[in-house]
């Protein structure tokens, strides 16, 4: 797969653009996710005007709609950031992003709880940055993270395996979309939709079942709207153990009683927290490379991001 563009907070690459010319470096973003991404790196601050160093800003006001002045002159930012916001958009309409990572507690970049400071001193933690607010309601559909919840590890999956779909499914469209490009489209997806969404995966699959009755376009829309949905969706050890154990249904002519009961034993394991998901799905990986299972060998679920980001090793 080519690398996938996605925005970025300036500073979490290691760019000094902090007010006081410092750095956020992510080094998992940077150093793990980086060999597989182009990152499009933002800084609103820098980019509509402001100096390094700079006076520090913060957020005061109405949450809904709150203004972004200077801690200590009291300048207030708020339309220039707008205005300015208004043309990056448009020049990242270009970029074919397929996800943002913003900057956890920024007045300009952060996606929630954010300070917004009330007039009898005390803050509220409920803003929005100005410039997250703007990507979040231009871009709807792109998956959305920043750095803080990112520590989390299932959270850090979740995101990662919301970016390689969208970017999967924005090279099917690039490729000519049709009807059987949807159907094997959802048919590797299987599994990845069950383990988030029970309910949104068998509404997918209405939709794909009934597609040839509709018009293709409106088929295209309705099942991104709830694939993105299923995929917001977080996964659970029980989903996952379902999935698990829907694959080794997939073995039941191949495997011998003692290879079937030491793969239930796995799945056992990590369905007690003995080990991580990435030990079960390494053993079944081996099983259908083995026994060259087709259903399972074109599952998303199995292998749905790089090995190399270790992801699975601690979910």
């Amino acid at each position: 797969m080519e690398k996938i563009r996605i925005g970025i907070a300036s500073c979490l690459l290691g760019n000094e653009v902090r007010w006081n010319g410092g750095h956020k470096l992510d080094r998992f973003l940077r150093d793990e996710l980086g060999p597989y991404v182009d990152w499009v790196p933002v800084c609103p601050e820098v980019e509509c005007g402001m100096s390094i160093p700079r006076e520090t800003v913060h957020l005061v006001g109405d949450p809904a709609q709150p203004r972004l002045v200077g801690t200590r002159g009291g300048k207030d930012w708020t339309s220039t950031m707008q205005a300015w916001g208004q043309r990056r958009l448009a020049q990242l309409e270009g970029e074919d992003l397929c996800g943002y990572v913003f900057k956890h507690g920024s007045p300009s970049s952060g996606m929630r709880g954010i300070k917004v400071w009330q007039e009898s001193g005390q803050p509220l933690y409920s803003g929005t940055g100005l410039w997250a607010l703007q990507v979040m309601e231009h871009f709807p559909s792109l998956p959305f993270e920043d750095d803080g919840r990112l520590h989390d590890a299932g959270i850090r999956e979740n995101f990662i395996i919301r970016v390689f779909t969208l970017k999967r499914w924005r090279q099917m469209l690039a490729a000519g979309p049709t009807r059987g490009t949807l159907v094997d489209f959802h048919t590797r997806h299987k599994l990845l939709l069950r383990v988030h969404s029970e309910p949104l995966y068998r509404d997918l699959g209405r939709l794909v079942a009934h597609a040839a009755e509709r018009d293709l376009d409106e088929v295209l829309n309705d099942y991104f709207q709830l694939l993105t949905k299923a995929l917001t969706t977080r996964t659970t050890v029980k989903k996952n153990v379902n999935a698990l154990t829907h694959c080794v249904g997939h073995f039941k002519q191949q495997l011998s009683a003692d290879e079937k009961q030491e793969l239930l034993e796995v799945i056992g394991h990590y369905h007690q927290g003995l080990t991580p998901l990435i030990v079960p799905l390494t053993l079944i990986n081996h099983y259908v490379r083995k026994y060259q299972e087709p259903y399972l060998a074109g599952q998303w679920y199995l292998n749905p991001h790089p090995i190399e980001l270790k992801l699975r090793n601690h979910v």
